[in-house]
């Protein structure tokens, strides 16, 4: 992408949170949108890796003014879920949880923050999303520091989408807008699970 500094009059930091469904999907709703109106978009995603989530495929069609690159584990059996030949079978194998971080766990979240830190300070997009940071301070990839400092690095007219659960303290103070997805209701309390083309 080219140096887009700039290019978004009063860009803000922008947090999207909490324990409900959404977080993700509302930072692509406006992902779409700010293509939509001429301007790039580089979605970092923290903490995935998985090659069949639907967004992928919607960036190869917009590049290259939306961009998403992954930093997190693989799932086993992915390209048959791409090719819906078969659905998640809830192993967690592709999750990060308490307990079961890993060294390439940390490496990834490494490589992800420089992307990042790059991309924010060299305004190599009109928007960043950063996809799932929050939950990569909740499981101790990343520190509250870095994040804070990821955010302070930014050149000026570059829009920022932070998206996870338990958004820090620290984070809320230096956003501009912080929204929270409150859980009422879920399809997984009635044994549904994520579906092509809806959650992934």
């Amino acid at each position: 992408m080219k140096n887009c500094s700039g290019r978004i009059e009063d860009a803000l930091v922008q947090v999207y949170t909490g324990n409900g469904k959404g977080k993700t999907t509302a930072a692509l709703g406006l992902a779409m949108r700010a293509v939509g109106h001429g301007f790039t978009v580089r979605v970092i995603q923290f903490m995935k890796g998985s090659t069949y989530y639907g967004e992928l495929y919607a960036a190869e069609k917009l590049a290259p003014e939306l961009e998403i690159y992954q930093f997190g584990r693989g799932c086993r059996i992915q390209d048959r879920i791409k090719e819906g030949a078969a659905k998640c079978d809830m192993c967690m194998e592709c999750f990060v949880t308490r307990g079961n971080v890993t060294r390439t766990d940390l490496e990834l979240a490494a490589e992800a923050y420089v992307l990042a830190l790059r991309t924010l300070k060299n305004a190599e997009a009109d928007v960043v999303v950063l996809d799932e940071l929050t939950n990569a301070v909740r499981y101790d990839l990343l520190t509250v520091e870095d994040c804070v400092k990821l955010v302070g690095s930014r050149a000026k007219g570059v829009e920022v989408i932070i998206t996870g659960r338990d958004v820090p303290e620290e984070i809320v103070a230096i956003a501009d807008l912080v929204t929270e997805m409150k859980l009422v209701k879920h399809p997984f309390d009635k044994g549904i699970g994520a579906r092509r083309g809806i959650e992934y």
